[in-house]
C-alpha cells in the first residue's frame, strides 16, 4: 500500500482536471480519490462531509490518507468528515493546507514513490516554491531548498557523478517526477547541485526541490549520494538522462510537453465493475461502521402514521375533550421516549440517551402547543389535525433554510410529530421483537434507541443521513447501518439473509455460504480484538516513561457505573448528578440522594467517584425552583451561581455527599465556578453542613476531596491562585470552548467555530496544566476530546494526568495512553499551541 489522497473542491471540473494532472505526473500507481462539487444538478458549486468521509474510506489503510482541500466549507466538510469517520481510521488522516493543485501533484509524486504521510504532506506544502522561485518571489516561509557552495554539499564517504540535463525543457514537472519515481524503492539520499548557476543543494526525492533549481538543457548537476543503494541510485539516474529524462525525443518536443502546463488528453475512466451497478448489491452511505450478516426483518412505513395521513374531523368537535385528547397523547409519548432513553443509556450511556431525551422538549415547545390549542378552542380542528398543522408550519420554517444540520433538526421534529399522531390515531406498534437486519424506509431516534444490539445485526433506512440522531445512535449501540439506499432497499424481502457493510455503505443481498462465514469470522475477530482490549483495560494506563494516568468514566445513571467498572475504568470521573433532579415535580431529598450515590459508588467497588454538584438552571432549568427567564441563560443563574443562590436545595446535596464520603471515596466537584469567591462560599457551606451532621449524630466525612469544573476561561487564566485551595481540576473542554470562542454550542451556523482543539482553549488547558506542577492537584478533562485516542498525547502534553470518557471508549484510550512518552507529548503540545488554527492543528496531529 502507498499513501492515499483526497481531492476536495466545490468544483467536480476542478477535482477531475487536477487529479488528472496528479495521475498523469505519478502513474497508475497512484492511490487518489476525488470529492468534487455536489450532486445537484441545478447547484453543483459545494462540498459535502459525507462524500469526503466515502472518500477517505476507500482510500484507508496502515499508510494513511492526505486529504487536500481547495478553500471555505472544503475545510469545514473535510473536519466533519473526520467526525464521522471511526476514531481509528481518523486518526491516519491528515488534512493539508497545501495549494490544491500544486500541492496534489507534489504529493502524488510523493506517494506513488512510496514515501511516508509525512513526507507526502510536507512536499505538498512546498508546492508553491517552484512557481515562486521561476517568478523570483520569495515562498511564503522562505525557500524550501538553500542555496550552498558545492563544497557544503557533499558528506564523507558519499559517490559522486556528473549528469547534463538533455531534454529541451530542462527540469519541468514530468523529469522532475521521474528522477523521484526512479529513486523511491531505494536506500539513497541524492543531493543535487546545479554547478552552472550554483543552485542547490536539493533533495532528488523532492519534486518540489528539483523543478526549484531551474535546469535548463545543457546544465550540469553535480549528484552526491549516501547510503546502501548509492550507486545503484547514480547508476538509475544515469539510465534517466539517457533516455531524455523520459521526455520526448527534441524533434517531438513543444510547450505542450508538459501536462502541469497543458494538457488535451481526455481523463481516465476507470472500467472497474461499478457495485452500485451490480443487482445483488445496494449503495447507500455509511451511517454507522462495522460488518455484519443477518436475515431481513421489514418494519413497515405505516408503523408510525404521517403527518398528512389525518381523518375527517367529527362534524361536532368539543374543544375540552380535543384538548384532554392531546395532553394524553403528549404524555404516552413522553413515557414511550423516556423508556427508549432509559434503554439506550443501559445500552450506550449517558451521552447517547441525550440524543433522545432532547426530544422530550419539542413535546413542551409553545410554538406546537400554542396553535395547536388555539385551533383546538376555536373548533377549527380535532386534536390529531391542529398537533399535525402545528407540526407542519414548524418544519415549513425549516425547510426554508438550507442547512444540512437544521434538516437533521427537522426530522427529530417529524419523527415526535409522528409520535404524538400515532397515539391520537389509535395506531398501535408491532409487539414483533426487532432481530437480524431491521430494513425500513427511515427510523426515528426513538425507534433506534428501541433496538436492542444483542439482537439487532444491521440496520438499512431507503432514506437518511449519517449525522442524523438515529445514525448517531446506531453507531452509539455498534449496530452496522447503511442509510439513503434508495426505493431498492424496500424490496428486500421478510427473511432474506444479506450483508450489511456501514464502513462502506453497501448491501450485499445475495451472499453466498464462503461470504457470509467470512463475515462471521470478521465479526468474531472484531469482538475477540475488542474484548482483548477491555481485559487489558482492568490494568493501569501507564505512559511509555512510567508516569500513571487515570482514565475514569463519565456516567449518568447507577447503569453507566455498572457499565463502568465492566469496561475498566479506573472509577468515575463525572458523575452527572442531574438525573435524580429531572423528570420530576420535586427535589430529591437528603436520604435519596445517599441512597443513589451509595449504590454508584458500590458498583465501583471501592474505586473513586467524582460526584458533581447539581447544575441546572438558565438554560436547563427545573419545573420546581423558581428562576427568572434570562435574555441569555448559558450566562446565566446556573450550576454553583444557583446553589448559592438557593442554598437549602445546594446544602441538601452537600449533606449527602458528605454522607456517603463518610463509607466510600467520593469526591465533589463543583461546576461554572468563575471566582476564588465561590469557591470559599462553597466551603463555608461544605463546613456548616458538615457540622450541622455531627450535631445531629449522623455520619459525615472529615475531609471530602474538593474540585472546580474549568469550564470558564477566567478561572484557567487564574489556575495559579486557584491550586491551593482545591484538590482537583476539571476541565470542560465543550463549555470551555463555548465559552472561549463566544459560540453557543446550540447554535449550528456556529459550529465551525466550537473546536476545543483551537489554539486559544488549547492555551487555557495548558495554563491550567502547568499550574498543577508542583502541587497535589489532579488535572482532569472530562469533555468531548478526551474520550478520542488519538489525542490522548496532546492532552497529556498539556499536564493532563486523567482523563473521563464515556465507559465504552475506556479500552480504547487506555491504549492509547500506553503508546505515549510524555517527553515528546510535551514537544507535541507545544507546537499545537504555536499553531495560528485548529486546521493547523489537526494537521500537526
Amino acid at each position: 500500500m502507498t499513501v492515499g489522497i483526497v481531492v476536495v473542491s466545490h468544483s467536480a471540473a476542478l477535482a477531475s482536471a487536477a487529479g488528472e494532472l496528479a495521475r498523469e505526473m505519478a502513474g497508475d500507481s497512484l492511490r487518489m480519490a476525488l470529492a468534487g462539487g455536489v450532486d445537484d444538478d441545478e447547484a453543483p458549486l459545494g462540498t459535502d462531509a459525507v462524500k469526503v468521509m466515502t472518500a477517505i474510506q476507500e482510500l484507508d489503510s496502515e499508510d494513511g490518507v492526505l486529504v487536500l482541500m481547495d478553500l471555505g466549507s472544503a475545510v469545514l466538510s473535510a473536519e466533519m468528515a473526520l467526525d464521522l469517520l471511526p476514531a481509528d481510521m481518523a486518526a491516519r488522516v491528515v488534512l493539508c493546507e497545501a495549494p490544491i493543485v500544486e500541492g496534489l501533484i507534489a504529493a502524488a509524486v510523493q506517494a506513488a514513490a512510496g514515501a511516508g504521510i509525512e513526507e507526502v504532506a510536507a512536499e505538498a506544502r512546498r508546492g508553491l516554491d517552484a512557481k515562486a522561485s521561476h517568478l523570483g518571489v520569495e515562498p511564503p516561509e522562505g525557500p524550501a531548498q538553500p542555496s550552498a557552495p558545492l563544497g557544503e554539499a557533499a558528506e564523507e564517504g558519499a559517490l559522486s557523478a556528473e549528469l547534463t540535463v538533455p531534454n529541451a525543457l530542462g527540469f519541468h514537472a514530468r523529469p522532475a517526477a521521474r528522477i523521484v519515481e526512479a529513486l523511491g524503492p531505494l536506500d539513497a539520499a541524492v543531493t543535487v547541485i546545479d554547478t552552472t548557476t550554483g543552485r542547490g543543494p536539493v533533495s532528488a526525492r523532492s519534486l518540489n526541490g528539483l523543478i526549484t533549481l531551474g535546469a535548463e538543457q545543457g546544465h550540469v548537476l553535480a549528484l552526491s549520494a549516501t547510503g546502501s543503494d548509492a550507486a545503484a541510485a547514480l547508476e538509475a539516474l544515469g539510465a534517466l538522462a539517457a533516455d531524455n529524462l523520459g521526455d520526448p525525443p527534441d524533434d517531438r518536443v513543444s510547450a505542450a510537453a508538459d501536462p502541469a502546463e497543458t494538457s488535451s488528453r481526455a481523463p481516465d475512466v476507470d472500467t472497474a465493475e461499478d457495485p452500485s451497478r451490480r443487482p445483488d448489491v445496494l449503495t447507500g452511505l455509511p451511517a454507522a461502521p462495522g460488518v455484519a450478516v443477518g436475515v431481513v426483518q421489514l418494519q413497515g412505513a405505516a408503523v408510525l402514521p404521517d403527518l398528512d395521513d389525518i381523518p375527517e374531523p367529527p362534524a361536532s368537535l368539543d374543544p375540552i375533550a380535543e384538548r384532554e385528547r392531546l395532553d394524553h397523547a403528549l404524555a404516552t409519548a413522553a413515557e414511550r421516549l423516556t423508556a427508549a432513553a432509559e434503554q439506550l443509556q443501559r445500552q450506550a450511556g449517558a451521552g447517547a440517551a441525550e440524543m433522545v431525551r432532547a426530544q422530550l422538549l419539542l413535546l413542551e415547545d409553545p410554538a406546537l402547543l400554542e396553535p395547536a390549542r388555539a385551533a383546538m378552542d376555536a373548533a377549527e380542528a380535532d386534536a390529531a389535525g391542529a398537533w399535525s398543522a402545528a407540526v407542519q408550519e414548524v418544519l415549513a420554517t425549516y425547510d426554508e433554510v438550507d442547512d444540512d444540520y437544521l434538516a437533521e433538526r427537522a426530522a427529530d421534529l417529524r419523527a415526535v410529530g409522528r409520535e404524538v399522531l400515532a397515539v391520537l390515531l389509535g395506531v398501535e406498534r408491532s409487539t414483533r421483537t426487532p432481530h437480524g437486519v431491521i430494513v425500513a424506509e427511515d427510523l426515528s431516534p426513538g425507534e433506534t434507541a428501541r433496538l436492542d444490539p444483542a439482537q439487532v445485526d444491521g440496520i438499512v433506512t431507503a432514506v437518511g443521513s449519517p449525522t442524523a440522531h438515529a445514525a448517531l445512535l446506531a453507531r452509539a449501540l455498534g449496530i452496522p447501518a447503511v442509510v439513503a439506499v434508495g426505493p431498492r432497499a424496500l424490496t428486500l424481502e421478510e427473511g432474506d439473509e444479506v450483508v450489511v457493510d456501514g464502513t462502506s455503505g453497501r448491501v450485499e443481498t445475495a451472499p453466498d455460504a464462503t461470504r457470509i462465514a467470512e463475515v462471521r469470522d470478521q465479526r468474531a475477530e472484531a469482538e475477540r480484538a475488542r474484548e482483548v482490549q477491555r481485559l487489558a483495560a482492568a490494568g493501569p494506563a501507564v505512559t511509555r516513561d512510567g508516569t500513571v494516568i487515570e482514565v475514569r468514566a463519565n456516567v449518568g445513571l447507577p447503569a453507566d457505573a455498572a457499565r463502568a467498572a465492566h469496561e475498566g475504568a479506573d472509577g468515575v470521573g463525572l458523575l452527572r448528578s442531574e438525573f435524580l433532579f429531572l423528570d420530576r415535580d420535586r427535589a430529591p431529598d437528603e436520604d435519596e440522594q445517599v441512597a443513589s450515590y451509595t449504590s454508584i459508588c458500590e458498583a465501583l467497588g471501592g474505586r473513586p467517584v467524582v460526584l458533581r454538584t447539581l447544575d441546572v438552571g438558565g438554560d436547563k432549568p427545573l419545573p420546581y425552583i423558581d428562576l427568572p427567564v434570562e435574555a441569555n441563560p448559558f450566562l446565566g443563574t446556573r450550576a454553583v451561581r444557583l446553589g448559592l443562590r438557593d442554598e437549602a436545595l445546594f446544602t441538601t446535596q452537600l449533606r449527602a455527599a458528605l454522607r456517603v464520603a463518610a463509607e466510600h471515596p467520593l469526591q465533589l466537584l463543583v461546576p461554572m465556578v468563575a471566582t476564588l469567591a465561590e469557591i470559599e462560599a462553597v466551603k463555608r457551606l461544605l463546613d456548616e453542613a458538615r457540622a450541622a451532621l455531627l450535631a445531629e449524630g449522623k455520619p459525615a466525612a472529615e475531609h471530602l476531596p474538593f474540585g472546580v469544573m474549568v469550564e470558564i476561561p477566567a478561572l484557567a487564566l487564574k489556575a495559579a491562585h486557584v491550586v491551593p485551595a482545591v484538590d482537583l481540576l476539571s476541565i470542560g473542554t465543550n463549555d470551555l470552548t463555548q465559552y472561549t470562542m463566544a459560540a453557543e454550542r446550540g447554535n449550528p451556523a456556529l459550529a465551525a467555530l466550537l473546536d476545543p482543539l483551537d489554539p486559544a482553549v488549547l492555551r487555557l488547558i495548558g495554563e491550567v496544566g502547568s499550574a498543577a506542577v508542583g502541587h497535589e492537584v489532579t488535572v482532569a478533562v472530562c469533555g468531548e476530546v478526551a474520550s478520542d485516542p488519538s489525542l490522548a498525547a496532546l492532552l497529556l502534553g498539556l499536564g493532563v494526568r486523567e482523563l473521563s470518557v464515556p465507559p465504552i471508549d475506556v479500552p480504547a484510550v487506555k491504549e492509547a495512553v500506553r503508546a505515549v512518552r510524555l517527553a515528546d507529548a510535551e514537544e507535541l503540545a507545544a507546537r499545537a499551541m504555536a499553531c495560528a488554527s485548529a486546521v493547523e492543528v489537526r494537521a500537526l496531529l
